[in-house]
């Protein structure tokens, strides 16, 4: 009858045992601890060289994982929702520290105005609108010395001063140490034939040319079905106009140019006598940066972005989610 035998156990070479526990032990001092390598040979009673070769043989194990979380990567990867989105190519996210919209706003203007004086050198001209995303902007530059020009990319509004573009490029041209020029015609003519006449004043079409020359363009973007809109205070007649805005498919506002939601400009009356750089000639400019903050700008931001009119997106978190979320009803892959 033949006789079981027992398998001999396998055994770990007591010398391994000592090297596994002074990996890990290397491990945890240096990566959890943050003890440097001299520390810990003298913690453990090894020289410095052998420490080094347990953490370099632990990594190579995979005994290592190393997880580094930002706290911007939920607006990181928001900003690529927008970019996946069209209409872009520069999607910049900041956090919504704030309810109040004035706060969220000073934010994203902040945000706007690092990302200017990143691209700006001397000699460039800036090409602006007023409203009060290109305020915010001017409120967050820091005083420099720039041999820049300041350029209305339209006409001028007065009454407010965030609506009047040439207090709005002059505090801009303070701010950077440049020169801003003044544009000396209002925002929309009688008719579109007065509009012609405007255009082609000597003292228009310089500004103009100028602005069509402009390296940056800084704008806001305006919503239009809300009873906030600045665009209400641009024209006697819009606000009583409504009906006729409402009728012409409008959603957002470029430029004082009245978009409908695929970003096209609306047949209404006022965008013919509007006094203003055309939205191919602003799409000339090789860097057009958009600026908004708000719920109720979410839509209007969608439409800007499906017209291509913009390179640069500056927003908030807030809305960056709204437009996300209308997106996604409207079927729009994000």
């Amino acid at each position: 009858m033949p006789i079981a035998k027992l398998k001999a156990k396998t055994t770990v070479p007591r010398e391994e045992i000592v090297i596994a526990r002074q990996m890990h032990q290397a491990l945890v001092l240096h990566f959890m601890e943050g003890l440097t390598q001299a520390q810990i040979a003298g913690q453990l009673g090894i020289s410095q060289a052998t420490v080094n070769r347990l953490i370099k043989r632990g990594r190579q194990l995979g005994l290592v994982e190393i997880k580094i979380k930002s706290p911007v990567e939920p607006l990181v990867d928001m900003e690529e929702r927008l970019l996946a989105l069209g209409g872009i190519s520069r999607a910049i996210v900041v956090p919504t520290v704030s309810d109040n919209p004035q706060t969220a706003l000073q934010a994203v203007g902040e945000a706007a105005a690092r990302l200017l004086m990143e691209e700006l050198g001397d000699g460039d001209t800036i090409c602006i609108t007023g409203g009060k995303g290109v305020s915010a902007v001017v409120a967050g530059l820091p005083p420099r010395r720039f041999d820049v020009e300041v350029i209305p990319a339209t006409g001028c509004v007065q009454g407010k001063h965030y609506t009047d573009v040439n207090h709005v490029s002059t505090l801009m041209a303070d701010r950077l140490g440049g020169h801003s020029y003044q544009i000396h015609a209002p925002l929309f003519a009688d008719d579109a034939e007065q509009r012609a006449m405007l255009i082609n004043m000597r003292s228009v079409a310089d500004v103009f040319k100028r602005a069509r020359e402009a390296k940056v363009a800084v704008v806001g973007i305006g919503s239009i079905l809300t009873d906030d809109s600045s665009y209400y205070d641009l024209h006697p007649s819009s606000s009583t106009d409504r009906v006729a805005i409402e009728r012409s498919g409008a959603s957002c506002e470029l430029l004082a140019h009245l978009l409908d939601d695929q970003g096209r400009v609306c047949d209404y009356s006022l965008n013919r006598s509007l006094v203003s750089l055309t939205l191919a000639e602003f799409a000339s400019i090789p860097m057009k940066i958009g600026v908004a903050s708000g719920p109720n700008k979410a839509g209007p931001i969608l439409s800007v972005l499906r017209g291509n009119h913009l390179d640069t997106l500056v927003t908030d978190e807030a809305t960056g989610a709204r437009i996300l979320e209308i997106a996604s009803k409207e079927g729009v892959s994000a």
